[in-house]
């Protein structure tokens, strides 16, 4: 009994690594996904400006300079006592202008706020990935990681995002207006981020790494790095096998996380109920993800990944059946309307434990004082790949002019996905 107590208790740097993705989160939420893109389009639009096309301009901008860094910022982080100093200077970009997004009221303050806080929270997670191998070892990893999914759904994604909510639609009784109550919003997410990343500063630190170059420039020595993981990449099946999978599969994740409110508006679907329905998929994500974990450990991080990969495959045709059905007159909203709340809940079952074992997986993979440079790589896929999807499903739509037609267009990245884990079974089940 004390051995199993043992066997699920988390160590102090456990803990700490899993509270800064709760700490994280609120950024996903309020920042790039539910309430300051709102805003900033209706401060631009006040302007004269066409908001979407600023945002999705600063958007890609951001992601565009993250992804091209991934790898130099990765490699550099392997070198002894650099990865917390970088993991704080991100982190501290982030949150400052997060913060200061609150304060700006010029839509082009505002786009350069965000699109700096962006880099600030893209290159704190990867540096935040890498540390993975640093705070617990191989066979806990699994467990680890999807507790930190876990967390992150339940704590920043969930508690200040009703906090926004209420505030918006309620402030108004207090005197405080829409503008005013995305304003605090923003602020609050800045100091929840900054208050729940404190044990994380505390304590995590850097177990793994190499030396600095005994001559020349640490810059340099990160760039000969980077070639130099690039390399062994290409040159280690399994990890090649599995990133390229990686960059397909997680591409439809993304693609449909990021276009199911978008698609379900196209097709008529009432925006409250989508966003009460979103709201359920974070709910059902914060056991589930822990739940995934388990399962992994019976099952086999690869087979669970196989698995999700295939719930996304039925996720993709019932989305198409949804907009195929209200397209074609064959049942109307109400109906439509269940299937997406349907679809939200399977969302939820599998969102994080993907992402979660995903990570662990390649975790277990690589060499720990080379996580940072492996973990570069792994952000540049994940980066990249977030542009196919969602270029998939609107070139679909221009060509056939049908929204269920474009989300069944995101099977495609799933098949690649499950082919190459398929084609590549056997170096991936190669024993090291």
């Amino acid at each position: 009994m004390k051995g199993l107590k043992k066997k699920f208790e988390f160590t102090r740097e456990e803990k700490s690594w899993i509270m800064y993705d709760w700490a994280n989160s609120v950024y996903a939420t309020i920042m790039m996904a539910a309430v300051f893109p709102i805003y900033f389009t209706n401060v631009a639009g006040a302007a004269g400006q066409s908001g979407d096309y600023w945002w999705g301009l600063g958007t890609a901008g951001a992601m565009i300079i993250v992804a091209v860094l991934a790898p130099v910022i990765g490699a550099l982080s392997d070198f002894i006592g650099y990865r917390k100093k970088l993991f704080i200077f991100f982190f501290a970009v982030g949150v400052v202008f997060t913060f200061l997004s609150a304060v700006f009221e010029n839509w082009m303050f505002l786009l350069f706020g965000y699109a700096i806080s962006h880099i600030g929270f893209s290159g704190g997670n990867l540096l935040y990935d890498s540390f993975l191998a640093d705070i617990t070892t191989p066979d806990r990893m699994d467990k680890i990681s999807g507790y930190g999914y876990a967390y992150g759904y339940i704590g920043g994604s969930t508690i200040p995002f009703l906090f926004s909510i209420a505030l918006i639609t309620f402030g108004g009784s207090f005197g405080i207006g829409t503008s005013l109550a995305i304003q605090i919003s923003v602020a609050v997410a800045a100091l929840w981020w900054g208050l729940f990343t404190i044990p994380f500063l505390k304590n995590v630190r850097q177990r793994y790494g190499i030396k600095k170059p005994q001559s020349g420039s640490v810059i340099r020595g990160a760039f000969a790095a980077v070639f130099h993981t690039a390399k062994m990449i290409i040159k280690n099946k399994k990890i090649l096998v599995f990133i390229l999978a990686y960059f397909f599969y997680i591409d439809g994740v993304g693609t449909v996380i990021n276009m199911s409110t978008s698609y379900g508006t196209s097709l008529g679907l009432d925006a409250t109920g989508m966003i009460l329905a979103l709201l359920v998929t974070q709910l059902v994500a914060f056991p589930c993800s822990m739940w995934f974990a388990s399962l992994s450990r019976r099952f086999g991080p690869l087979n669970m990944i196989r698995a999700a990969v295939c719930e996304y495959l039925i996720i993709c045709i019932i989305g198409f059946f949804m907009g195929f059905g209200l397209e074609e007159g064959y049942f109307g909203i109400s109906t439509a309307i269940v299937l997406f709340w349907i679809l939200a809940i399977m969302v939820g079952t599998v969102q994080g434990g993907i992402q979660a074992i995903s990570r662990s997986y390649f975790c277990q993979m690589i060499p720990p004082e080379n996580s940072g440079e492996f973990f570069g790589f792994f952000d540049v896929f994940g980066k990249f790949a977030a542009v196919l999807g969602p270029l998939l499903y609107a070139v679909t739509k221009a060509v056939t002019g049908r929204s269920s037609l474009s989300i069944l267009s995101i099977i495609v990245l799933f098949l690649i996905g499950l082919i190459i884990l398929g084609a590549g079974n056997k170096y991936l089940t190669a024993k090291d």
